[in-house]
């Protein structure tokens, strides 16, 4: 018999948001960030304003991105171009265990730091 692995399902590490679209925003992924699930925790590349998994690190090429603003809140496929995605950015409450990190985001001190970010713009982990 086969079996599978669920993907995360989109929007299922929302505890709570604000009314209406408050809590969302379209933004750009960058081209080369691969394919990304339903909540990575992203952060915002100062150059170019595109977002891309928010790295342990910064990483030539993506300053700013080190600093997790935001959560993806539906898969994308940003391998080969840029595209729109959803994204919570502010006023919401978020399932801890079930956000998706960088592979450089790799122990707790790390998880924290990326958590203690997402609390600056008003996303609090739970």
């Amino acid at each position: 018999m086969e079996s599978f692995t669920d993907k995360p399902r989109p929007l299922a590490f929302i505890l709570s948001e604000a009314n209406g679209l408050l809590s969302r925003d379209t933004v750009t992924i960058v081209s080369g960030a691969g394919t990304l699930e339903a909540g990575t925790v992203l952060g915002k590349i100062t150059a170019s304003g595109k977002y891309t998994a928010s790295p342990n690190a910064q990483v030539a090429g993506s300053e700013g991105a080190e600093t997790a603003s935001a959560v993806l809140a539906y898969a994308v496929d940003a391998t080969s171009a840029d595209v729109e995605a959803v994204v919570v950015n502010k006023d919401a409450e978020v399932k801890e265990p079930v956000l998706l990190f960088h592979a450089s985001v790799n122990d707790a001190t790390k998880r924290n730091a990326k958590l203690t970010q997402l609390r600056a713009v008003g996303i609090k982990a739970r």
